[in-house]
């Protein structure tokens, strides 16, 4: 009697072999309909492509869906188009990942060239805004590539200067390395004394006649810095003596150029 309940176990054995062999050798089926999902979303993803980047100035722009991921190629004539085309790539619907091959059109000038024209026109930028002299941003160029570094009194600030360069013609890139002051009722006093302070010295106001090139006072947690360019040594010395009169200042740092030394700062 013991047999046939042997027989029993060897045949069941054999038949969840074969069971775990056919499992194994088995194709995962393909969904079909998760196929025409997956195509009608890229299609429509491209059609909103299409309407996104109607404007002229993305003309040459060519965009395409594939399983999700957007990539852009073409050209464009300044970063700041490459960038708006990154962002409405990103707020199309269904789309996962952008990448952005986009080309800017070159600097017809060099580096240097384009450096300094950066600088004059950051230098005006936020001019009527009271915040001027409080912003104390550097600006440097490496192969079309713009790094904007220093000191801004907010982040409106430190974002108008990204606008400057990112509209500006030739630049390839930002890096916005812009530090943001911290906000503090204390520091905000100590801007405000300070300017006083030194544009109250008769020495000292002609660099309050254009609001571009003034003595740029930048301030954290009651510590201060002192840039731009004066005309001579003893203007130098006098805006820092007067900053240092200012009470709550910890510390002043006179970063204050003679005419005649380099300086890329707006």
């Amino acid at each position: 009697m013991r047999y046939p309940r042997i027989g029993i176990i060897c045949a069941f054995a054999i038949a969840l072999l074969s069971l775990t062999a056919v499992s194994m050798n088995a194709q995962p089926a393909t969904n079909p309909q998760n196929q025409d999902a997956s195509v009608k979303s890229d299609s429509q993803i491209q059609s909103d492509l299409v309407k996104a980047m109607s404007k002229d100035r993305f003309k040459t722009v060519q965009a395409t869906a594939n399983g999700g991921t957007v990539t852009l190629s073409g050209k464009v004539g300044l970063f700041a188009d490459k960038e708006e085309a990154d962002r409405k790539a990103h707020h199309i619907k269904n789309v996962i990942a952008v990448r952005n091959d986009i080309e800017v059109a070159r600097a017809t000038v060099s580096d240097q060239e384009l450096q300094e024209k950066l600088v004059k026109k950051l230098e005006y930028d936020r001019v009527g805004y009271g915040t001027t002299a409080f912003n104390a941003i550097s600006v440097s160029v490496t192969g079309g590539v713009v790094t904007l570094g220093g000191h801004a009194y907010g982040p409106i600030d430190k974002d108008s200067a990204h606008s400057v360069a990112a509209y500006f013609p030739g630049v390839q890139d930002v890096m916005n390395d812009i530090e943001v002051d911290p906000a503090s009722p204390m520091d905000d006093r100590i801007r405000i004394d300070t300017a006083r302070a030194i544009y109250g010295q008769a020495s000292l106001n002609k660099y309050a006649m254009d609001p571009a090139k003034p003595i740029r006072i930048s301030v954290q947690h009651g510590n201060v810095t002192l840039y731009g360019v004066v005309d001579n040594k003893a203007d130098k010395d006098i805006a820092f003596i007067r900053a240092n009169g200012v009470p709550g200042v910890f510390k002043v740092t006179n970063e204050l150029q003679v005419e005649g030394d380099s300086q890329l700062r707006d």
